[in-house]
C-alpha cells in the first residue's frame, strides 16, 4: 500500500485542502492528514477541534482512504511511524515556493529516505489560506465558497463566542 502524509495545522481545513487531498488519492492508496500540535501560530481551533473538523470534512467516499491523525515533534519520525516515505505539501503560489523548499531540504537531511510532493489544488482554490478564511470569517464575510459547511458553523460559533463544538 502507497501512503503519503499531508502535514499541516489545518486551523481550519478548506476545500482548497480537500481538494490536494484527492488529487493524491489518485497517486496514493492513502492519505493520513497530519494535524500538527507543535506549531508556532496561534490556531483559532484547538487540535482536538481541528481534528473533528476534519475528520467531519472528509467525505464518506473517501473513507478509508484517508486518516486524520494529530501528532507532536518532527515530521520525518512521524512519517516513517506511519510506514510511509512521502510527505505531501500543497503550493498555491510562487511565494509558497521558497519556505517549502527549505522544508523540503530539511527533512531531506534528516531522513533521506523521505520525499516530499508538491502538489497545486485547484485554480480556483490557488489563492486561499486559512490565515486570510479566519480573517474574511471574523469580520462577517461569507466563507461558504471556501470551506466544508461543517466548518463555517464551527467558525460562526467561535466568531460569535460560543465554542466550536
Amino acid at each position: 500500500m502507497s501512503r503519503i502524509v499531508y502535514p499541516g495545522t489545518f486551523d481550519p481545513i478548506t476545500n482548497g485542502h480537500l481538494d490536494v487531498v484527492a488529487r493524491a488519492l489518485q497517486m496514493f492508496d492513502e492519505v493520513v492528514l497530519a494535524i500538527a500540535g507543535d506549531s508556532t501560530k496561534r490556531p483559532l481551533f484547538t487540535l482536538e477541534e481541528r481534528k473533528k473538523l476534519a475528520e467531519g470534512a472528509l467525505a464518506p467516499a473517501i473513507a478509508g482512504k484517508v486518516r486524520v491523525v494529530a501528532f507532536q515533534g518532527l515530521l520525518v519520525d512521524f512519517v516513517k511511524a506511519q510506514g510511509a516515505r512521502a510527505i505531501l505539501r500543497g503550493l498555491r503560489a510562487v511565494s509558497d515556493f521558497e519556505f517549502e523548499f527549505q522544508m523540503a531540504l530539511m527533512n531531506r537531511s534528516l531522513s533521506d529516505q523521505v520525499e516530499t510532493i508538491f502538489l497545486m489544488p485547484k485554480d480556483s482554490y490557488a489563492y486561499l489560506s486559512s490565515t486570510i478564511i479566519k480573517e474574511v470569517g471574523r469580520l462577517g464575510g461569507d466563507i461558504s465558497p471556501f470551506v466544508p459547511p461543517l466548518v463555517e458553523s464551527a467558525m460562526r460559533r467561535k466568531f460569535a463566542g460560543e465554542g466550536a463544538a
